[in-house]
């Protein structure tokens, strides 16, 4: 029996479970002070694992940090990753829509848009 308490202890967490917007305001923070492309590249394999699409401002954080760092592929494989994550064309050209100002300003293009 004491056995069972133990595991049953050791696999229980007392975190609460986390918002959409503290993960946002997480990631936007992360992205926001991130200073190499390693963790820039490790921010964005562990936000895009989470189960849900990252939102437009997390996008953002993470394309001006790909920028700020010099690193043009890992900005252009947001959108990617972005056009793998979510499910609906409609949707995708929503967040392409969303992205169109940061992406213009920092003229990172995306695949389709490189020819590749």
């Amino acid at each position: 029996m004491l056995y069972a308490t133990v595991i049953s202890r050791r696999l229980y967490s007392d975190h609460p479970e986390e918002t959409y917007e503290q993960f946002t305001n997480r990631y936007v923070k992360f992205f926001e002070n991130v200073d190499d492309t390693f963790e820039l590249k490790r921010g964005l394999n562990n936000c895009f694992a989470y189960d849900i699409v990252p939102d437009v401002a997390i996008c953002e954080a993470a394309l001006r940090a790909a920028r700020r760092l010099d690193d043009y592929a890992t900005g252009a494989r947001v959108f990617e990753a972005l056009k793998i994550r979510i499910d609906k064309e409609s949707d995708y050209h929503n967040y392409l829509q969303a992205l169109k100002p940061v992406k213009d300003e920092l003229g990172i293009q995306t695949k389709e848009e490189l020819g590749l």
